[in-house]
């Protein structure tokens, strides 16, 4: 079951914080308030519903659908969000699901009425891992976590490509730019790149080889599903 975290209401544009429990997921919900057009970022199959329900309640239309690289700790939601609503899937030109509509290049922007999204290539985790960024808003994914980092031991990761994508491009952004990414474990909801910048234990080295040493080390455990998942989600979860 997902759980409201967070609403926020501005002139221009609707923003909701979800997050599911059982996969520690943050969705992200936004619209531009104005023509009612709205944007889910990750969402979550067992959630779908949750997110229905939502978009009804704020009387928006759900007319694109983003996940930021192939999951492998839940099964995306993409699929029966087009079912039902008929929006359009998107992800990263690198991505091995065919089946996606729109495949954006590092760059290139994503339009939501008046509010646009810039798609950013940002490999590490995986291969085909991707970033958005909206105004002061940084959709990171699995590449920058909260006081964290993606692993880089499955699904083509590479420790070197992500310290690239993370010193030489996220870190490369104002301070103030708020992250949002797409897990965390400790119940943190935001922070900004100049608090990771300081803070984030992984963040605090001096070369990219110390950085692939820490990444080579973890030695963490595989999600349970990681083959299913991974198999569902080159189909959108379908």
């Amino acid at each position: 079951m997902g759980q409201f975290v967070l609403i926020c209401y501005y002139k221009d544009m609707i923003f909701k914080q979800l997050f599911d429990t059982k996969s520690s997921t943050y969705t992200y919900l936004i619209s531009s308030g104005n023509g009612r057009e709205a944007l889910i970022i990750d969402p979550v199959l067992e959630n779908v519903n949750e997110y229905i329900n939502i978009l009804k309640e704020l009387d928006l239309k759900l007319v694109k659908v983003i996940d930021t690289h192939i999951h492998a700790d839940h099964v995306t939601g993409a699929s029966k969000l087009k079912d039902i609503t008929k929006c359009t899937t998107i992800m990263g030109d690198h991505t091995p699901a065919e089946s996606v509509e729109i495949k954006v290049k590092d760059d290139e922007y994503i339009n939501l009425d008046n509010l646009k999204i810039r798609a950013m290539y940002t490999p590490g985790h995986t291969s085909d891992s991707y970033s958005f960024l909206m105004n002061n808003y940084l959709f990171s994914g699995d590449t920058l976590l909260i006081n964290g980092t993606g692993r880089t031991d499955f699904q083509n990761g590479n420790s070197k490509d992500a310290y690239n994508s993370i010193f030489n491009k996220l870190l490369k952004l104002p301070d103030e730019t708020l992250l949002y990414p797409a897990h965390d474990y400790k119940g943190e909801k935001v922070s900004t790149i100049g608090k990771e910048k300081k803070q984030n234990p992984r963040l605090q080295v001096n070369s990219v080889d110390e950085y692939i040493m820490i990444m080579n080390n973890l030695e963490l455990k595989k999600p349970a599903e990681l083959e299913s998942n991974v198999s569902r989600n080159i189909n959108l979860g379908g």
